[in-house]
């Protein structure tokens, strides 16, 4: 699958911050196909970036439900998953939010 310039992004700040190790696209569900963007498997974190904000993506209809149910069947298996729009990450919010949360505690 394709990356987004967001998720490119997400992933070299999330390496400058020096969180732990990142993987990308990480299959978490063992019967479902669902995957996180990007995580930090040993300490249950994990990111998504949300594009298609005002066109669809993850936003519309059945896919809206989906990815409630991805979401909430995540934190009920003990991950922390944080979600920003691209426009987040691109301009840089996402990065001081991430340092602001996760950066003292695991540095």
């Amino acid at each position: 699958m394709a990356r987004t310039a967001a998720q490119i992004l997400l992933a070299q700040h999330l390496k400058e911050l020096k969180l732990g190790p990142i993987v990308e696209e990480l299959r978490f569900h063992a019967q479902r196909k669902w995957r996180f963007d990007l995580a930090i498997p040993d300490v249950r974190i994990a990111f998504e970036a949300n594009g298609g904000k005002w066109s669809g993506g993850h936003r519309r209809g059945r896919a809206i439900e989906e990815e409630n149910l991805k979401l909430n069947t995540a934190t009920m298996m003990g991950w922390r998953v944080f979600q920003f729009t691209n426009e987040q990450i691109l301009d840089g919010r996402a990065k001081e939010f991430i340092k602001r949360w996760l950066g003292a505690r695991h540095q």
